[in-house]
């Protein structure tokens, strides 16, 4: 787990870097406009895991939450829990986190996975598939310090070019 503060409560989490399923003859990386900001905030799927879930059944459940389909393939999953706190603005919001604590997978979706952004309770108004060059041109804000570990470590792995 990264540096946890001393007597900070941390929301367990997962999030997904999805590989469109042209990978690996071509490598995309899915990111999501969110429905809820004013401005343009592009980011991974990602929720909390609910209690009696294991992280990869979080995944899937939140997958099928967020984008309308779980029809992937997990390729790897980072080794570490990236954990960051929430922005002053976002706290109250979140008590009683004082921020959350992530397990990131790679994901590719599969041929025939559909894409469904209206979904029960939709968290997102826009998708796209950019180039991993391209990533930190949509992804600004707070979780672009993590976001950059979290490729930088599936580059290394030799995922993602």
């Amino acid at each position: 787990m990264s540096a946890v503060k001393k007597n900070k409560k941390y929301r367990p989490n997962v999030a997904a870097v999805i590989l469109s399923s042209r990978y690996p003859m071509e490598c995309e990386i899915f990111i999501a406009n969110r429905n809820d900001f004013r401005d343009d905030v592009w980011q991974f799927p990602q929720g909390g895991i609910d209690e009696g879930e294991n992280p990869r059944q979080a995944l899937m459940r939140e997958l099928l939450e967020e984008i309308g389909t779980n029809d992937v393939e997990i390729l790897s999953e980072h080794p570490d829990w990236m954990t960051y706190d929430f922005p002053p603005r976002a706290a109250a919001k979140r008590y009683p986190f004082d921020g959350q604590t992530q397990k990131y997978f790679l994901v590719k979706l599969k041929p025939d996975a559909k894409i469904e952004l209206n979904t029960k309770i939709p968290e997102f108004k826009d998708y796209k598939f950019v180039k991993a060059g391209e990533l930190f041109d949509y992804v600004s804000h707070m979780k672009k310090p993590i976001y950059k570990k979290v490729i930088e470590y599936f580059k290394k792995e030799g995922y993602i070019s």
